[in-house]
Parts: structure tokens; sequence; C-alpha cells
């Protein structure tokens, strides 16, 4: 197998694409791909302050990782949930890339505890709210990431989400008919409102798979395994499905995304539709004044139902 660029000896081959590729030739892939992603998506320039959220997986470290191979400024925020294990070895991670590669750089990494500042770890929150891990997880992340970014005037905000994530998301929207969702699903979300950060994700035209390959590459150490908070996910189940849908015809996930994408460029085609749809119907937060639909964001409640049901 020949690198289908230099016609050295290949070390990855993407079917999706009929292609083969060498390291240096992929590695130049890899980054040309998010180069396209960030200008037809008009994700940032090069003079704006990135944000990335960070996990310690192979998604966020690989994003931060090309984000400033290619000379943007980006600076990472990691959430410590409080797992037992598996968030002090995601940590380890984050923090150990930080001082081997991005500190050198001039990047800056800032760390969240969930213990402190929400009084308990994920696990004790969703027990004492009654409400599922994962949901519980994706509300703290959302509000602390967008609150990091606003607070500490980022410009943007950017996600490791791939191709992957984004066609099985998009899988579960359709399925269930979340047209709500389905309106927001998109590789840029807008500052649409006072309180609301740019948000980015710059890895959507990059499988799983490419992604895993390139942090490899890189010498890139990070968690492999799921969060053990995450069994049972339906992602889980629509990747599988996805995946074996790949497998007998490469390119399924990506046609499946851009399709979606191209639908929504022609529905939508400045992104003010939904810019007007958030101005008409979101407001302040009175407990923090984020931006909610509700008459207090999920966050706030989410607090408020653990500060009632905490032991006394």
């Amino acid at each position: 197998m020949k690198c289908a660029k230099c016609k050295t000896k290949a070390v990855i081959g993407l079917p999706r694409h009929n292609a083969a590729f060498c390291k240096p030739c992929f590695i130049g892939y890899a980054h040309e791909q998010v180069a396209r992603a960030i200008k037809h998506e008009r994700m940032f320039g090069p003079d704006d302050r990135i944000l990335v959220a960070v996990s310690g997986g192979k998604d966020s470290l690989a994003l931060w990782h090309m984000l400033l191979a290619m000379g943007y400024r980006a600076d990472a925020l990691y959430v410590d949930l409080g797992i037992p294990g598996y968030s002090t070895r995601s940590r380890e991670k984050v923090e150990g890339y930080h001082q081997t590669h991005a500190a050198s750089l001039g990047a800056k990494l800032l760390i969240h505890q969930t213990q402190e500042e929400e009084g308990a770890g994920i696990r004790e929150l969703s027990q004492l709210i009654n409400r599922p891990t994962c949901s519980t997880c994706g509300t703290i992340k959302r509000y602390q990431f967008n609150r990091a970014a606003v607070e500490h005037d980022y410009d943007v905000m950017a996600t490791g989400h791939n191709l992957d994530d984004e066609a099985a998301r998009l899988l579960g929207n359709v399925l269930h008919w979340q047209e709500e969702y389905l309106d927001k699903q998109g590789p840029t979300l807008p500052a649409s409102v006072e309180g609301f950060a740019k948000k980015v994700k710059p890895l959507y035209r990059l499988t799983e798979r490419e992604v895993a390959a390139y942090a490899l590459l890189n010498g890139i150490d990070y968690v492999v395994e799921e969060c053990p908070m995450a069994k049972g996910s339906k992602m889980l189940l629509y990747k599988e499905v996805l995946n074996r849908l790949e497998t007998e015809s490469p390119g399924t996930k990506q046609s499946f995304y851009w399709k979606f994408l191209e639908r929504q460029a022609k529905l939508q085609p400045s992104g003010l539709f939904m810019t007007e749809k958030d101005q008409a119907t979101l407001h302040p937060c009175p407990t923090c004044g984020q931006p909610t639909t509700a008459e207090t964001c999920s966050y706030c409640k989410m607090m408020a139902r653990a500060k009632a049901a905490a032991p006394r």
C-alpha cells in the first residue's frame, strides 16, 4: 500500500477516500481537513483567542495539538468531574500534555474542579437530583465551558467532536425527530446573545479512527477507555450501527452528515434564523445571568435541587 501523495509506504488507509497516506502526508491531510472546516464554517481567524474543551481523550487533545501546530492561540479548559479513578487518569493526561508540549508554546490550561465548586462529584450530584449521570455531566460541562469562555474573554470555544460523533448525534435526533436539536446541529453555533460564547467543532471532517491515528502518530498520550459513566449510552449504540454501515459502504457517515449540513445551509443560509430565534426566546437566568429559555437555567435548577436534597 503506497501513499496517495508521495508514493512511499503508507501507514494508514482511508476507505472513504479510496486512499492511503504515509505519516507526514496523513498529518498534512488531517491539518488540511481542519483548515477547510475552519474556513468553510468561518469558525475563527488567526488573531482570535480559542478555548479548547479538553477531557483527556484523543479527540480533544488532538484538536488542541492541531490548533497549536497550525499557529492558533489556543488555551484549554479541563472539567474535573470527580469520577473515582477515571478523572484522576484523565487529568494526568491533560496536565501531562500541557507540561510536555502546550506550555512551551505559551498555551494555558484552566481547570475546574466539580467537587469544589458544585460541592460533590458527578455521581453524588446525579444521585441527589435523581437524574442520569450523563445528563448531569452534560449540564455541568456546557455551563462551565461557556462560563469560562465568556469570563476570560475568549472569542470562541472549540470542542473535539468528530464526524462519528456528529453522525451518531444526527441519527439519534432524526430517529426521535427532535427538530429543536436538529436546528442547532452544525459545526458552528454563533454567540447569538450576550452571555453565550461562539462554539465550534473543527474536527467534524475527520472520523474517530482518523483522529486516533493522528494522536498515535504525534505521540499524544490520552485516556483510551470510555468514561465508566457512559455505559449503556444510546450514542454508543448509534455509533455501532453507523460503523456497521460504514464497513459495508465506506463514506456512509460522511454522506449522511454532510448532506444534512448542505440541507441546513439552504434552509438557514446565514445562520440568522438561529440567532433571531435565540434572541426571541432567551433571557438571562436571574441566579447566574447565563442565557436560558426557562425561568431559571438548568444548571441553577440542578444545583438548587442538589442543595435541597443534600443531608444536613
